[in-house]
């Protein structure tokens, strides 16, 4: 799985030489934002059904046509599909919290996503919506400190740039 201290070794190999001092920085400035991370997947953790269905309920709300009669939310098994997809996309934002890394979100999210959901007729806006809505209703301190939700945040961008 990719972190930060796996791509820095890779890269190093890959180039036949030993990690320079800047990929050393690299490691070290990740390993000093562990701690806000770690917060941020313990929160996320705690709230992630509640963050799921709010997110879940926003991008409905604002794709309410996706409920009519054959579209991607029409019948109760889409629905329930649609908010496992957004708690899943969650879930991998959570362990790149904990990895350190876009690993978990590259490999079991984004590899593939457009393709399935192109074959399958999904659109992608309305995950797109959940995921901002979910970035947008953090706040810090109330949810969690300034640096977690910097983390957080910046997750979330990762994986609603890859459903743009």
């Amino acid at each position: 799985m990719k972190s930060v201290v796996t791509t820095v070794i890779a890269s190093a190999d890959a180039a036949g030489r030993f990690p320079s001092t800047s990929d050393l920085e690299a490691v070290q400035g990740s390993i000093q934002r562990a701690g806000a991370r770690l917060e941020a997947a313990e929160k996320l953790a705690a709230n992630l059904d509640n963050v799921a269905k709010e997110a879940y309920d926003a991008c409905i709300k604002k794709y309410s046509y996706l409920n009519n009669e054959g579209e991607a939310n029409s019948t109760d098994t889409f629905k329930a599909k649609c908010a496992r997809d957004i708690k899943h996309y969650l879930r991998l934002v959570q362990y790149c919290l904990v990895v350190g890394g876009t690993g978990p979100l590259d490999e079991w999210g984004i590899a593939g996503q457009r393709e399935v959901y192109r074959s399958l007729g999904l659109p992608t806006a309305p995950y797109v919506e959940a995921l901002s809505f979910a970035r947008n209703r953090g706040c810090a301190p109330r949810d969690m400190s300034a640096q977690a939700l910097t983390e957080y945040n910046a997750l979330l961008d990762y994986a609603i740039n890859s459903l743009s």
